[in-house]
């Protein structure tokens, strides 16, 4: 890690207090975060003791930092949501589209509050109602709301009129007062009093509590009948089917008034899709989604805290609880924090079970189609694949980008039961028809990777002269091997001896994640989050897994083989018959000494022998 010894030395001086630290370059603020105590956590980043796979890129360019000390935990989140809603550092978490989001708004500060849709930065005087990132949702909520409560648009230019005469009527009706979606402050047709009862009434709507107006009209609408008010039960009555209507769209999730926001994540690399399904009495009355531009990379506490400070930094309801994945580094401080905003207590909570656990589970599987779409809509894959492989074109020093590149592992235990993996990926993607496993020939009392290595690859090139169909003639742009320079060599090798030393190769060291060219003295080491390390990490990890899976195979057969065997009675015909009749070792361990005999040539002491040695195994 590249932090300058200046700056280790400065650490020293920083204070063990709470407070709010910001990590820059040239002057440009890269990172906001706060801590319980700020020389602890700031000597983290310098330490190599923070394992997020952002620390590292980020403090390489660091040069500088500054701090600001708080008296509480509380106000050092509070200052740290303020400064990344003010300075956006590319190191904290943010949404992945740098866009604004539609809200509903209510001008609270006019004689005649109106209302509009806007993506406007938040003024003073106005209540938003959001975010909405669906806008055709937000606008056929804002023309449900004035069916059910007619009220003025920001728009009309009657009502500018008549704003700018603070409220006095301008004795010229507007088009939406002649057919009912305006309540006509314009001519006078209604007093500010009975004017701002309505705008409430819509604030009640719009924060989800529509139940509640429901219940509202349904009784005016009797009252008004049973005065014989015939019009304006029938004016409430159009009313209140709009309510309902809006209502019967809603999924009742439990029939306890819950009111809570329900958080799901689906994480890839470098990248996130977040939903937030918006539960009021008991309903799901909305679903907002979300990509961040942060995944892997970054631990999930950070990003939950992140996406918490980005999302109620600009929304416009804070519900009594919250649920997440996983809570925040500091719960207590966020819970202070969304207190702040909300003006009673808010409580984060990580549910086990029952209606919010499957709220959770809904809304991470929302979050994971919504990743999808946006990958989708973006040629997101596409395009960091071509990166990815670009960028290994120019680490390796390859002649062309490794549109194919063979990726080989060997899984063992004490050298017994040996086998080896070859994973193809193509353009980036697994080819998994093109996989091949190998049963390890060579006899050894212990593991020799090296020498096993060298077989497997032997035998896959070998096949392939010998013209065997089941390998792709097609050589590949990089063969790529798990182990560092003794499995390098070794390969080399192999490779010099059939006479293919042209074919690209490279190891991929576990530990530093190093990459090892053959006759290069260093290693090349790929940039921390980079597509292009993402990508060899996955083809690794995928060869690792597939032998791994052979592996367990074949020791669970020799086990599965070796404990029948030894049983009195049981010879291959019936250790055979067991085995289809049961389809398996797992099933028959399972089964009564009763089931067993029911088998065909099995007599009933042989069935307890096999029970008794079976369960005891």
């Amino acid at each position: 890690m590249d932090t300058t010894p200046d700056i280790q030395a400065q650490l020293g001086h920083v204070p063990d207090a709470p407070g709010v630290y910001l990590w820059k370059q040239a002057g440009e603020v890269l990172y906001v975060g706060k801590a319980k105590s700020l020389r602890k956590r700031m000597r983290q980043y310098t330490g190599g003791h923070d394992d997020r796979a952002m620390v590292p890129r980020m403090m390489a360019r660091v040069d500088s930092f500054d701090y600001v000390t708080t008296t509480t935990e509380a106000e050092s989140m509070i200052l740290e949501a303020n400064l990344i809603k003010e300075l956006r550092p590319p190191y904290n978490v943010d949404f992945k589209d740098d866009k604004s989001f539609p809200f509903i708004a209510l001008t609270l500060s006019d004689p005649f509050p109106a209302i509009k849709y806007t993506r406007e930065k938040h003024k003073p005087g106005t209540r938003y109602f959001g975010p909405y990132t669906d806008a055709r949702a937000a606008r056929e909520t804002m023309e449900v709301v004035r069916r059910v409560y007619p009220v003025c648009r920001a728009t009309c230019v009657e009502w500018k009129r008549l704003t700018a005469r603070s409220g006095e009527p301008t004795g010229t009706a507007c088009f939406d007062y002649h057919v009912g979606k305006g309540p006509g402050p314009c001519v006078g047709a209604i007093t500010q009093a009975e004017y701002r009862e309505r705008i409430d009434k819509i604030a009640a709507f719009l924060e989800g509590r529509q139940r509640e107006v429901a219940d509202e009209l349904e009784r005016a609408m009797r009252v008004a009948a049973a005065d014989l008010d015939y019009e304006r039960a029938a004016r409430l009555r159009n009313s209140l089917d709009a309510v309902r209507a809006s209502l019967e769209r809603q999924r009742v999730v439990s029939d306890r008034p819950l009111d809570l926001d329900v958080i799901g994540l689906e994480r890839e690399e470098t990248i996130t899709g977040a939903t937030v399904l918006l539960v009021r009495e008991g309903r799901i009355v909305g679903a907002n989604e979300f990509t961040l531009d942060k995944g892997l990379d970054a631990g999930e506490a950070e990003l939950i805290e992140g996406f918490l400070l980005r999302y109620y930094g600009t929304a416009s309801y804070v519900p009594r609880e919250v649920v997440v994945p996983a809570l925040p580094e500091e719960p207590q401080a966020a819970e202070a924090w969304l207190r702040g905003l909300r003006g009673t207590n808010v409580r984060l909570l990580v549910p086990q079970r029952g209606d919010k656990r499957s709220l959770l589970d809904l809304a991470s599987t929302n979050a994971r189609h919504s990743l999808t779409r946006y990958k989708h809509r973006t040629r997101y894959d596409e395009e960091r694949l071509n990166r990815a492989l670009l960028e290994l074109e120019s680490a390796l020093a390859l002649p062309a980008p490794p549109l194919r590149i063979e990726c080989y592992d060997i899984s063992t235990l004490h050298g017994r039961h040996s086998v080896g993996s070859m994973v193809v990926f193509t353009g980036g993607r697994a080819d998994k028809a093109a996989y091949r496993r190998f049963k390890v020939r060579l006899p050894a009392e212990e593991a020799n990777d090296v020498a096993m290595m060298a077989e497997v690859l032997r035998r896959r090139f070998a096949r392939e002269g010998a013209g065997d169909t089941r390998f792709a003639r097609q050589r590949p742009d990089l063969l790529l091997i798990d182990g560092g320079k003794p499995q390098l060599n070794a390969v080399r090798a192999v490779l010099d001896e059939l006479g293919m030393s042209h074919v690209p190769l490279a190891s991929l060291a576990k530990r530093e994640e190093e990459l090892w060219r053959p006759g290069w003295d260093e290693p090349v080491v790929l940039p921390s989050g980079s597509p292009s390390l993402y990508l060899v990490k996955r083809v690794r990890d995928e060869a690792h897994r597939f032998a791994v899976e052979y592996h367990r195979e074949l020791r669970g057969k020799a086990m599965t083989a070796s404990v029948l065997d030894e049983i009195p009675g049981v010879g291959p015909k019936r250790k055979k018959a067991l085995l289809k009749h049961f389809g398996g070792i797992r099933k028959l361990r399972a089964a009564t000494a009763e089931e067993i005999a029911a088998v065909p040539g099995v007599t009933r002491d042989v069935a307890e022998a096999v029970a008794e040695a079976l369960q005891g195994e």
